[in-house]
């Protein structure tokens, strides 16, 4: 054996930002497989239509700036951004033929997707774009970091389908400096990132609201507010997951802001070793 040969870990590994190849099977998870409730259960079908081609969305934009930033540190982040997000456009993607199989119009959901970032694309200038993944990144950021925390929704999830959000979870905030630094280093600015915001998170809110409508209404559960009040309380009520982010949404407005000021290292290795380590629970499943 040569002796010169020195074997690394791939650029993402070095900055703790591991593209994990992962294999999802959900053949055998309930149909409501949320707390058996079809409000809840559509709730997360609706957040995962948004995944596959969001997350190809916010792989362009940081891709275009790739040549552009200084850094060995910067650039082997970018190199694991890229990886864990194509690879959670894969899984979504899996996740969603999942729901299709009962019916639910999840590639109408994805093609609706693709025709309006499409459209952002072609109107929008690279920076503006990057821009829209920032804040878009920051929503992910701090929803995962609640799921990770949240044990009352692990208990209510399906062990097969609560291992692809807690698995997500753990890569977004992974990554969650990388689309951020990147827009500082090529000239971002505060005004810029804020306003953004603002369209960005009605158009979000359009757009999930939307899909989680029609989801419901395939179920015909779109009017029955008595069996939807326990999920809607359970989502957006006091004490929900919703209430519960606003004051890390609202930290984004602050001029000094840094995703890093949420500071999550010691619940990620908490999180690593659950999922990954001797005894995690996808340590076979990871390809």
């Amino acid at each position: 054996m040569n002796q010169n040969i020195v074997t690394r870990k791939p650029l993402g590994a070095q900055v703790n930002i591991p593209p994990r190849r992962m294999d999802f099977d959900f053949s055998k998870a309930p149909r409501n497989g949320y707390a058996n409730d079809e409000y809840m259960t559509t709730f997360w079908a609706a957040f995962s239509a948004l995944f596959p081609k969001g997350e190809s969305f916010f792989v362009e934009s940081v891709r275009h700036y790739r040549n552009q930033v200084s850094g060995d540190i910067l650039k082997a982040q970018i190199a694991g951004f890229i990886g864990q997000e194509a690879m959670h456009s894969k899984e979504h993607s899996t996740f969603n033929n999942f729901f299709a199989k009962q019916g639910y119009p999840m590639a109408q959901l994805d093609k609706d997707v693709g025709v309006l970032l499409l459209f952002l694309q072609k109107k929008l200038p690279p920076r503006l774009q990057l821009a829209i993944t920032v804040c878009l990144e920051h929503y992910t950021a701090i929803i995962a970091e609640y799921c990770l925390k949240a044990d009352h929704m692990h208990k209510m999830a399906d062990p097969e389908i609560l291992k692809i959000w807690l698995w997500h979870a753990l890569e977004e905030n992974e990554h969650k400096t990388v689309a951020f630094d990147v827009y500082e280093q090529i000239g971002g600015n505060y005004v810029e990132r804020a306003a953004m915001m603002i369209p960005t998170t009605l158009t979000l809110a359009f757009m999930f609201i939307w899909f989680h409508s029609r989801l419901l209404a395939h179920d015909k559960q779109l009017f029955n507010f008595r069996k939807n009040w326990p999920g809607i309380k359970h989502f957006w009520g006091k004490g929900s997951m919703f209430q519960n982010i606003v004051p890390q949404l609202l930290d984004f407005f602050k001029p000094n802001f840094h995703p890093s000021q949420h500071d999550t290292d010691a619940l990620l290795n908490e999180w690593r070793e659950k999922l990954f380590g001797e005894l995690g629970i996808l340590k076979d499943q990871i390809k």
